[in-house]
């Protein structure tokens, strides 16, 4: 089932509406990271200045602009770890027209589904975006150890956690369309084990990158399938 899921969702990539929500994830996770470095930067500013004077050495005209620079090569390394997870949040608020894409071409008998209140899926966002980089900075602290105790642990440790991680946030944007919050609640939880390897299934690709950026794509696709599959609605080939 989650491998049909999967390969469904692949298949549909193309699609006009599937295109739309990427680019909008991408644009909106750049533009953040933008304002975040541009706070960074204006910090730097304000704490050093344009000049600074350091024993032996005296003013030091150039401090300034070394921490600019240092600053930008700092939000760039950042980056490689902030863009999956800010991403998968932002693109979340958009994940309704995926599921709607896939019910399209895939459910046309359904009657029309219930969309998330905008409030409530930008408090799902700001929700599931602390807690993925909670998460993964947990992750990357047990997986230091890990390295030095079970090298291959902190690859078990990543794919395992941001699986669950992601297997509950997009069956429950599937799901809660239809049913609600609750029973969506309900449903994750009789579905438990087929819904964390199929965020397994997600998190896989989260280390490749670029491919990384269509997770959140993919994995609305596939759990919308799942979805429909735990409650037994047939899909048209």
């Amino acid at each position: 089932m989650i491998l049909r899921a999967f390969f469904l969702a692949v298949a549909q990539i193309g699609d006009r509406r599937f295109r739309r929500v990427l680019g909008l994830g991408i644009l909106l996770t750049f533009l953040l990271l933008v304002a975040a470095y541009a706070a960074f930067l204006w910090f730097i500013t304000s704490v050093f200045g344009t000049e600074i004077t350091l024993p032996v050495l005296g003013e030091v005209l150039w401090l300034n602009d070394l921490l600019s620079f240092s600053s930008l090569i700092l939000m760039m390394v950042l980056s490689v770890f902030l863009m999956v997870p800010v991403a998968s949040a932002i693109t979340s608020m958009f994940l309704d027209e995926v599921a709607q894409a896939v019910e399209d071409r895939h459910y046309p008998q359904l009657p029309p589904a219930t969309p998330v209140p905008f409030g409530d899926a930008l408090r799902d966002t700001v929700n599931f975006l602390g807690l993925l980089i909670a998460a993964n900075i947990a992750a990357f602290i047990i997986g230091a150890i890990f390295l030095v105790i079970f090298p291959p642990g902190w690859a078990m440790v990543f794919y395992a956690l941001n699986g669950f991680l992601l297997g509950r946030e997009y069956f429950t944007l599937a799901a809660m369309r239809r049913v609600g919050r609750d029973a969506a609640r309900d449903l994750r939880k009789r579905h438990r084990g087929t819904i964390w390897l199929a965020g397994i299934l997600m998190a896989l690709p989260l280390s490749v990158p670029l491919v990384n950026l269509l997770v959140p794509i993919l994995g609305a696709a596939t759990f919308t399938h799942i979805f429909h599959s735990v409650i037994g609605t047939r899909a048209r080939s």
